[in-house]
């Protein structure tokens, strides 16, 4: 399974890549493998504030819904909407074409409070 090195990880099984001081968040490998074929994404709207540990959305697959817990605090500025009509690609591409949303500038005691790929690994027993 794939773990890019350069990201950072929550124990809800969220990602998050910081570039140009936003924050861009997606679920996964692991998380997309264990719950199997996504036939649906829902995501929230630009502008919309995530909370750190709080829902923000959820994944439909053909075994279960699940929820999207936010890694870190802060307003919305930009939403993945291809994946309304392609949410394959979170089976496909969970760290590339799949990202979910990016937050204006995380805090940097948000992004502290997450795992590296090394103690991600170690969590899911890759």
């Amino acid at each position: 399974m794939s773990t890019p090195q350069e990201l950072r990880y929550s124990k809800e099984h969220e990602w998050v890549k910081v570039e140009d001081g936003k924050a861009r968040i997606g679920i996964t490998h692991f998380a997309q493998d264990e719950l199997g074929d996504i036939v649906f994404v829902e995501l929230p709207q630009v502008g919309d504030e995530l909370k750190k540990d709080e829902p923000f959305g959820s994944v439909e697959s053909v075994k279960t819904v699940s929820e999207l817990y936010a890694p870190i605090s802060g307003k919305i500025v930009e939403v993945n909407s291809e994946l309304e009509d392609s949410p394959e690609f979170v089976n496909e591409s969970p760290y590339e074409k799949a990202w979910m949303v990016v937050v204006e500038a995380p805090s940097e005691e948000d992004m502290d409070g997450l795992m590296s790929a090394d103690e991600y690994k170690e969590m899911t027993n890759e």
